[in-house]
Parts: structure tokens; sequence; C-alpha cells
């Protein structure tokens, strides 16, 4: 394997993180919706230009029919979400989000392992009662005794979300949004497990996972490989040893070393410092891509005027 370096953008704090993820979840959504050859215009003046009625015919239709597929693994990425994105609900455009999930465990959807319930009570919940709401694909919580069918039940989900009108090989989520276990696993992929040498399922049952709960489902290397953006987010200093791996051995082939090599160019990973203590790597200045609406309305209306 060759050694391949993705974007690694470090911040001194966990809030640093979660501010620059918001802004790289709004700059994919924006580059999703609102497609445009000018590279002078801001995905932000894009958002604001179709809001007040304007913008380009091409503009306006990806408006009205686009949608921003964004898979989610859970976690304390989940944390980093309800911090970032919550400061910048005015700039999300909750109702053009279809929110999938990269893995699953299989247990009740009250359990606090589960990853949607995790994304319900944190995020979802928390968006205004009578605003605008994202679609979101979960798994069928009548199915958590048989990974199999609860994993044949999301493909043809995902098969229904991204292939009803086009026979394609491969989903193309928008943006993957995944953190990185301590023991190295990302989604339920899981160091040396057989899945990793999965070729052609979309969504694979796991029911012997090392780490608890042992039955899971989630999606296969080909899919993450073939997102249009895939981000990690990692924090803490427990990540500290795995990082390193990952970034300075991937001969190792640990999941997140795989997903760095055979979707580079790609790959993005939004860490601590403390996630990258003593770990060589070069790290990238972030910076922000989409202005905050609410900041800058706030500003406006308290500056007074000559």
């Amino acid at each position: 394997m060759t050694t391949t370096v993705p974007a690694v953008y470090a911040f001194p704090e966990l809030s640093g993180v979660a501010s620059a993820v918001a802004d790289h979840v709004l700059a994919a959504q924006n580059a999703t919706l609102f497609p445009t050859k000018s590279k002078s215009k801001s995905s932000a003046s894009i958002s604001n230009s179709h809001s007040s009625g304007t913008g380009t015919p091409v503009q306006q239709a990806a408006h009205q029919h686009k949608r921003f597929k964004i898979g989610l693994s859970g976690g304390s990425l989940i944390s980093v979400l309800e911090e970032g994105l919550l400061a910048r609900v005015d700039d999300v455009l909750w109702d053009r989000w279809d929110i999938y999930f990269a893995d699953e465990r299989l247990v009740p959807f009250d359990s606090p392992e589960s990853n949607y319930g995790l994304v319900k009570r944190k995020l979802l919940d928390k968006l205004p009662a009578d605003g605008p709401r994202p679609r979101v694909f979960h798994v069928n919580e009548k199915l958590l005794d048989d990974a199999q069918e609860a994993a044949d039940a999301y493909e043809k989900m995902l098969i229904s979300g991204f292939a009803a009108k086009d026979s394609v090989k491969l989903p193309m989520f928008d943006l993957l949004l995944l953190g990185c276990a301590p023991d190295g696993h990302i989604c339920s992929l899981f160091p040396n497990h057989p899945l990793l040498r999965e070729q052609y399922a979309w969504v694979a049952p796991v029911e012997d996972a090392p780490k608890p709960p042992p039955r899971r489902i989630t999606l296969t290397l080909p899919v993450i490989y073939h997102a249009h953006r895939v981000t990690f987010v990692v924090e803490g200093a427990t990540k500290t040893p795995v990082v390193k791996t990952i970034m300075e051995r991937p001969e190792k082939g640990l999941p997140s070393s795989l997903v760095n090599e055979a979707a580079a160019g790609k790959v993005s990973w939004f860490v601590d410092n403390e996630a990258l203590s003593g770990v060589f790597v070069t790290k990238k200045e972030y910076k922000i891509q989409v202005p905050n609406k609410k900041k800058d309305e706030e500003s406006a209306a308290t500056t007074p005027s000559n």
C-alpha cells in the first residue's frame, strides 16, 4: 500500500472541531444543492440568492429537485454535530436532507447503543418544532433479531433512494461522516474482519462484532469509497494510538487506512490536538467556507447606522 495523506485539520479543543465540522457539512450541502460553474460565487451566496427568489434556472432547478444525501455513523460524532449544527441551524436546509446511517447496532431505538436513537435525541428532537425536517432512513425496528434480513431491507431502502430511476453499481453519498474507534473499526467494519473483503453488497450483516452489541448492519467499503466526500471526526487522547497507526503505518491495513487510500482526494479528518499528539502528519488550516447567517444578521441589527 502506498502512503496516501488525507487532508487533516486539527484544533486545540473539541469546540473548534464542532464548529469546523458544521461549516464543512454546510459547504457540502450548498455545493450539492446549488451547483454552479462560477468559481467566484460562494456556496453561501448561492444559497442566499435562491432564498430571495433569484439565481439561475439551473440553480433553482437544483434547489427544487436535488437532495443532500448524508450518511452518519454514531458515537461521539453525534455530539460534535449537536454542538456544531445546532449553532448554525439557520444555515441548514433541513427539508432538503436525506439522512442515512453508515451502520447501526441492532438494538431498540430507545437503547443508548442505537445510532438512530442517538441522532434523534441529540439532534432531531432539538430542531424547532414548527421548522423544516429532514427525511430520515433508519433500520426497521421489527428486524432487530435478524441481521441478514435487516441488512437486506436497508439495502433495498438505499436502492430506492439512490437508484430508483437508474441502474447504478453503487450509491454515491454527498457526504459520509464517520468516526474511528480506539480499536480501529469504522462503521461496523472491524480490523481483519472478512467483511473488509466484501465487494458486491451495499449493506452487510454483522453477527460477530468483537465489541458489543455483536449484531449490527454496516455499509461496505466499496460504498464508502464511492462517496463524493468522506470525513472522519476523531477526538480525545484515547484515539491517539490508532490515529498514529492510521497515519504512519498504512500498511497495517486498518479500515480507515484503506479508505484514505481508496478514496484518495476525497477524505478529510477533523481532529483535536489530543488525538493527534505525537502523530507525524501534515496539518492543514481550515478556512470557513459558509458565513454564519445568524451571526451576520445579529451583527447587522446591533451595528449603529451613521
